[in-house]
């Protein structure tokens, strides 16, 4: 297992619930009668195929990030609103609510992600709730799952940790959309070009590169970041 994610799941106080969790990240394959699927590793996959986290190693870096978001929305409501909030809860509902996307995508010959067998007849909240019942996990981390979308979802949060959960992956998923949005536009800007595969780490020093040096120092570096 990717050793930051288990440094993240070390951090479940259940001990119940995380040998659970550390039981699914290690085998996160589901069968469907002879067939077995079991995607892509989870340091390699994207978060989406277009939208946000849309590069190699960014479900990783989705899921460490709105760990993060999460746990200060926890704080603002425990110290500041005098709430009170499951972290156990809301720390495995982050973990688990893209980690079958994996099984759903696959690279074509041209480095493009698209939809893999499985993926084009189950999505990614269909396959975990019908494989986080299967597994006996708690209705209540369940829940957060598949409410992880919303209003768009097929369910609305109806607890504070589902909520939490929400907010936080949209929150990052926007961050990291309106980010690399931005870079790709100061790319097209300074250099005519259009760089479709880029990551965040090199979209953010783009805008580093921008904010620091304006469009003549954008210009002057920018060509040392180039997507080989």
């Amino acid at each position: 297992m990717n050793s930051k994610l288990k440094r993240i799941v070390n951090k479940i106080k259940d001990e119940s619930l995380r040998e659970k969790i550390l039981g699914l990240l290690s085998d996160l394959s589901v069968n469907f009668g002879a067939s077995s699927y079991s995607g892509m590793p989870i340091e390699e996959a994207p978060a989406s195929r277009f939208h946000h986290h849309s590069y190699p190693g960014g479900l990783l870096e989705h899921t460490l990030s709105t760990i993060n978001i999460a746990m200060a929305i926890c704080d603002s409501i425990e110290k500041i609103y005098g709430g009170r909030v499951n972290r156990d809860l809301v720390i495995s509902g982050v973990l688990l609510h893209d980690i079958f996307k994996p099984l759903t995508y696959e690279r074509g010959e041209n480095g493009a992600y698209r939809n893999s067998p499985l993926g084009e007849r189950l999505d990614h909240l269909t396959l975990a709730a019908s494989e986080l019942i299967k597994r006996g996990f708690p209705l209540d981390l369940i829940h957060i799952v598949v409410a992880s979308h919303g209003q768009a979802g097929p369910i609305s949060p109806k607890t504070i940790e589902a909520l939490i959960c929400h907010i936080a992956d949209e929150a990052d998923s926007r961050m990291n959309a309106e980010v690399l949005n931005a870079a790709k536009y100061l790319v097209k800007e300074a250099t005519g070009e259009v760089w479709d595969k880029m990551d965040s780490k090199t979209a953010f020093r783009i805008l580093m590169l921008k904010a620091e040096g304006g469009w003549e120092g954008l210009k002057k570096n920018i060509t040392v970041l180039k997507p080989g």
